[in-house]
This record gives structure tokens, sequence and C-alpha cells, in this order.
């Protein structure tokens, strides 16, 4: 018998916190920051826009994050069995179909809000709740894809995370030169997930899911994330330059470095050390996007 035609017994409904779990309140950083930092490029007033912040604050991480971790739980409760048993769906603490539920009303509010805040943020916000979708749930799937996947995660989680954050503050279409930061900043993304990736490899590989971790191997797949995310902050450099953005540009140049002090001890040993540059090297990184932010707004 499929896995879809097994029926799913009804259960009450989750605790407080298993539900909280489900939304993965961790992974709400990355998005939220971006929305900072689009926030901070646009060169708006702050103080004058507090609650349009707060509320795109929300509407990032809590809502459109915390729908898209709803929705990846719920279609990967198989594979989270095995990775992550612990997880509030294979655990049975979210059981039934409460797991779906979540997901669909997390949607719903997030649109709900975004309507209120702007046609630019609307739409920003609906592609980003059909890319979640699409990641996980058949028949796109695209985490299935080693390569599809992490780009459809780079591009939500930072570019249409910054997106927002200017569209919210300039109530327009942010400029061309914050679209192509905000572009490259996503595309150097790609190596953050890949990385991320390294903690499921026993899961994918049992369940099919091509990871580049899976495809390649854990040394190539760690070479190409450190490529990717160097890259696109060299152009970013090269840009600041060009628009005489010259404090955010040395800023950047100096995290980069460190970046690259970092990754060949991540290159020793990739599937030890990714959880520590994950939290050393990221840090790098999303502080470079700050401080091309700063750059964007004229605030250095």
């Amino acid at each position: 018998m499929s896995r879809s035609a097994v029926s799913i017994p009804r259960a009450p409904a989750p605790a407080l916190r298993d539900g909280l779990e489900l939304l993965k309140p961790i992974t709400w950083f990355p998005p939220i920051w971006a929305f900072v930092c689009g926030v901070v490029s646009s060169g708006e007033p702050l103080l004058a826009n507090w609650l349009f912040i707060l509320a795109g604050m929300a509407l990032t991480g809590p809502l459109v994050c915390g729908t898209s971790q709803a929705v990846n739980d719920w279609f990967d409760r198989h594979v989270d069995a095995i990775n992550e048993p612990h997880r509030p769906i294979p655990s049975g603490r979210v059981g039934g179909t409460w797991g779906l539920r979540v997901a669909i009303l997390w949607t719903a509010l997030s649109i709900i809000l975004a309507a209120s805040m702007g046609q630019w943020v609307l739409i920003a916000t609906i592609v980003g709740l059909a890319a979640a979708w699409a990641y996980s749930a058949p028949p796109f799937r695209f985490k299935q894809s080693g390569w599809i996947g992490p780009l459809v995660v780079g591009f939500t989680y930072e570019g249409l995370s910054w997106f927002t954050g200017a569209a919210v503050m300039a109530a327009s279409l942010p400029s061309a030169e914050i679209l192509t930061v905000l572009a490259l900043y996503s595309l150097g993304a790609f190596g953050i997930m890949t990385l991320n990736d390294f903690k499921a490899v026993e899961g994918d590989e049992q369940t099919g899911l091509r990871s580049l971790p899976v495809t390649l191997g854990v040394d190539k797949a760690a070479r190409l994330a450190c490529l990717v995310m160097a890259l696109p902050q060299v152009i970013v450099v090269g840009l600041l330059w060009k628009w005489g953005l010259s404090v955010s540009a040395i800023i950047v140049s100096a995290l980069l470095i460190a970046q690259c002090f970092a990754m060949p001890r991540l290159l020793r040993d990739p599937a030890q050390y990714a959880p520590w540059y994950n939290a050393a090297g990221i840090a790098l990184y999303v502080l470079g996007m700050m401080a091309a932010a700063l750059g964007l707004g004229g605030y250095i």
C-alpha cells in the first residue's frame, strides 16, 4: 500500500510548545536579518516606519519562514523519521493532519498581513509562499534536486526578504543597485544551503533526495559551497567600489578574507566542521550583507 493511501488517524491539537517547535524559531533569524538589511538599504527613516518594520519582521520570520518549516516537516515526515525522529511530527507530538493544518493556516495569515503592507510586499510574499510549498510538496518538490533546492531557499530566505524590507520602506520597487546586491547575496546563500544538507546525508540517500553531498560527495560539495559563497561577495565588493561606497567595500572585503581563512578548516573534514562553519563563517557572511546594506542606505 502506498503512503498516500494510508489513512492518518485523528489526533488532538498539539501542545503550544510542540506547535512552536514545528515552526522552528531558530530558522527565523536569516530572513528577518535579510529583511532588516532591506530596510536599512532603502535609506528611508527608521523611527518613522517602526510599525511597518515590526510587521515586516513578523511576516518574514514567524509567518512566511514558519510556514516553510511546517510545510517541510509535513512532507518530510518520513525522512525525518530517519534523520530527526525527535521532530514533532515523526515523534507523534504533532499527530494526525495537524502539521498540514498549521502550514495552511500560516499561509493564509501571511497573505493577509502582506496584503495590508502594499503591492510589492504582497507579491514578494506570494512568491515566497509558492516557493515554500513547491520546495517540499509534490509534484515539484524542488528539494529533491541539490541544485534547484538550495537556489530556491537562498532566493526566498535572503533575496525576497531583503526585497520585502526595501519595498516596505520605499512603498515601491527597490532600486537597481539594491536588486543587484540582494540577488548576489541570494546566489551566495546557495552555498550556505548546501552546507546545511550535510547533516541529512544518510536520510537523503535512503529516501532518494539528491542533495549535492549525496550526488557529488561531501568533499566536492563543500568545495563548491565555498566557491559559490565567495564569488558573489567578490562581485559585491567590486560594485560597492564602483558606486563610491568605499567604506562598505572595505568592510565586506575584510569579512570575506576572514571567511577564506575559516574555509580550509571546513574543507579538511566537511562532515565534522560544517556545523562549526555554519556558526562562524555564516556569521561573517551575514555581517557583510549588513555592511553592504548600510552603504546602500547612505549610513556609511
